[in-house]
């Protein structure tokens, strides 16, 4: 198949050179030429939505070295995995704001790291404001690909992230269609609230390589279709009129033989992928070179193989690199 240019995301903005989520990452993001940036939404006790990969956040903040803040680390349970940490959902807006944001990967990307310290946490707002007038800055029309971390979840304590997401979106100026808003989740359901509440987007369908969904295995238990069986022809039919499109583990298309592109495409549905990064540490092992896992592979062969299947889009954690190779 021909190669065509997808759209080209920054993941998290460009977390290849600032620690992810933080303003000065989007800005560099927005500046690389990237035809979208995507922000992970998760909420606070309040109510306020920030963009954090995780709700667990000792690993992107410096929370652990704030003294007044010791007692709130704790052990819970978040998708079905037992996690120990500090979480989103048990500070205020307020609170978090005091915190400073931290490369969450410094043994691979220690040049990311030396920024530690010198930003604050980013409301969903914030990142919202910044691309629209990145957009007039920079004589570009530039998108948002908002993904909706832990709905299940964050309903079973009292926030229910939908309505949140759908009245902050509102506020913005980016529910009126007139901006180029995508929403994606790992969750279904949350997918069908937002297009309920009338949020104008294309919604796409995270798939990991393996597991369930897990408001699908609440609900459904054993008997939820797993991802894998979700991009197989049969459950590529269930997705029409569902959802706008999906967004794939790279690995499921780094599969011989895989022809999940193909089949999707031939329902109407748009493919994305996550993600692509240059790093051994993050390279199929047929592609990983010399020089230890922060070192450079053959990343433009993984991206080529990626990129001949036809994929609409890519995430990225360094814009500079997936425009160059993207768009080339």
């Amino acid at each position: 198949m021909p190669r065509k240019d997808p759209l080209v995301i920054g993941h998290r903005g460009a977390p290849g050179y600032r620690p992810e989520h933080s303003r000065s990452s989007y800005e560099l993001a927005l500046a690389m030429g990237v035809d979208a940036v995507e922000p992970d939404v998760v909420a606070t006790k309040d109510g306020v939505l920030i963009v954090r990969h995780e709700n667990e956040i000792s690993g992107t903040t410096d929370v652990a070295e704030h003294p007044e803040f010791a007692d709130r680390r704790t052990t819970k349970r978040v998708d079905g995995a037992a996690l120990t940490g500090w979480f989103t959902e048990d500070f205020t807006w307020d609170e978090l704001a005091t915190l400073r944001t931290r490369e969450r990967l410094p043994e691979v990307r220690v040049s990311s790291a030396s920024f530690d310290g010198g930003q604050a946490i980013l409301r969903l707002r914030e990142v919202l404001d910044l691309v629209r007038e990145g957009s007039v800055e920079h004589g570009r029309e530039i998108g948002v690909v908002l993904e909706v971390k832990h709905a299940t979840y964050f309903a079973s304590v009292g926030l229910d992230l939908a309505p949140l997401i759908a009245a902050e979106l509102r506020e913005a100026g980016w529910a009126d269609g007139a901006l180029p808003l995508v929403i994606e989740s790992f969750e279904s359901t949350v997918l069908r609230q937002l297009r309920a509440l009338g949020v104008p987007a294309s919604y796409v369908y995270l798939i990991e390589a393996k597991g369930r969904p897990y408001d699908l295995a609440v609900a459904q238990g054993k008997r939820a279709r797993t991802y894998p069986e979700t991009v197989t022809p049969a459950g590529l039919d269930a997705l029409v009129g569902e959802v706008d499109g999906i967004s794939v583990d790279k690995k499921m298309l780094l599969a011989e033989g895989n022809t999940i592109v193909a089949d999707a495409h031939a329902r109407g549905l748009s493919v994305f992928t996550w993600t692509c990064r240059p790093e051994n540490a993050f390279l199929a092992p047929r592609f990983r070179g010399d020089g230890g896992r922060g070192a450079f592979g053959d990343y433009e062969a993984e991206w080529d193989a990626i990129a001949r299947q036809g994929v609409d889009g890519v995430f990225v954690d360094h814009p500079d690199l997936g425009v160059a190779f993207f768009r080339g």
